[in-house]
């Protein structure tokens, strides 16, 4: 099984074991002309750890696994690999391995030779790259497919290849560039809970890189999300969803409403606000708003309401469809109450910090 997720880069240090971190990266930087792809990263990685970047195109994703890869040499800062500075060391002398979109796979070769030519490469014994060959084609579920070529897998299976090549070698740390972005969305969501299961089976460090952000909330221990460079929040799934840092990673993860009261911006998520029947009295202690509501739209399980508040803002509602929803399209100009408990609404700055609560308290 995987490691627990640390609740502070700090603790990856101090835990019982008194290991240091899989990945550490100190004031890392990389500039490409006038772009400043990585800003100062300060970051680090438990070893088995499930770790995700996540942000939108031209965020840094890549550019910091490409750095850590070895593939880039910073301009400034470090990286570590279980405390080993490997800064400025050739690809070929960091125990990472990585995985690509695009699979890479030799198209000439069959599926055994694919996931064999790493340890041809390092001179592994015959029988050793055999053995070690079938046990990875059985941790992805591609036993007994050795014997065809890629052409002949479905776009699923050539990733578990592309997976199986990466992992044979047995990497302390797997760096992971968007793998499943070729894939359709019901493969991509299989392929999602494939990825976590080898990961806690194998206990290596996985380092994910992606845009989507249901990919990262679903697999991830622990999520970093970036923009321009640098890291806005750094937290479990649960954290950065429920208690987001800044107005940026409250859009991004997700949909939440940004709204003003009495001076203070609070984010809510819109599946806490629930929407009052008539004459039903709010639960102790919510804060209710009136509104009109300005658009529905039906989404089969879900309802999504915009409504347009009377002390001024908006608020996008999601209601869960129990019963009948045939009257739903009716609700537009409709005036309602909309109630959510205080805790659910958390206080929100412009920026993040980088930084989680517990790492504050640290």
């Amino acid at each position: 099984m995987s490691t627990r997720a640390p609740e502070s880069a700090g603790e990856v240090e101090t835990a019982g074991t008194q290991r240091p971190p899989a990945v550490r990266l100190s004031s890392l930087r990389k500039r490409y002309g006038q772009v400043d792809a990585v800003d100062g990263v300060d970051l680090a990685m438990a070893d088995g750890e499930f770790f995700t970047l996540l942000g939108p195109s031209g965020s840094g994703k890549t550019s910091l696994l490409r750095l850590i890869a070895g593939f880039e040499r910073p301009d400034s800062g470090r990286v570590e690999l279980a405390g080993v500075d490997v800064t400025f060391r050739p690809p070929y002398a960091r125990d990472v391995n990585t995985v690509f979109q695009d699979y890479a796979l030799f198209p000439h070769m069959t599926v055994a030779d694919n996931v064999e030519y790493g340890l041809r490469v390092k001179r592994v014994p015959k029988a050793r790259r055999r053995e070690r060959v079938e046990q990875v084609l059985a941790t992805v579920r591609l036993a007994g497919h050795g014997g065809r070529k890629p052409a002949q897998l479905s776009g699923g299976q050539r990733q578990r290849v592309a997976l199986a090549r990466a992992i044979v070698n047995q990497p302390k740390v797997l760096l992971l560039d968007e793998p499943l972005g070729a894939l359709d969305l019901k493969l991509r969501q299989e392929m999602q809970l494939e990825l976590k299961r080898i990961q806690e089976q194998l206990g290596i460090t996985f380092l994910y890189v992606t845009h989507d952000q249901e990919e990262a909330l679903t697999m991830s221990d622990r999520v970093a999300i970036l923009r321009d460079g640098h890291i806005e929040q750094v937290g479990t799934p649960v954290e950065v969803y429920e208690r987001p840092a800044s107005d940026f990673v409250a859009g991004f993860i997700g949909v939440s409403n940004l709204i003003e009261r009495d001076g203070r911006r609070v984010t809510v998520r819109p599946e806490k606000i629930r929407v009052l029947d008539d004459g039903e009295a709010p639960d102790p202690g919510a804060h209710v708003e009136r509104g009109t509501v300005r658009e529905v739209v039906y989404l089969g399980a879900v309802t999504r309401y915009l409504v347009d508040l009377e002390a001024a803002g908006q608020l996008v509602v999601v209601r869960q469809n129990l019963d009948s929803a045939a009257e739903v399209l009716q609700a537009r100009g409709r005036r309602v109450r909309l109630a959510w408990q205080p805790e659910q609404a958390f206080p929100i700055g412009g920026r993040g910090s980088g930084r989680t609560d517990s790492e504050e308290e640290a």
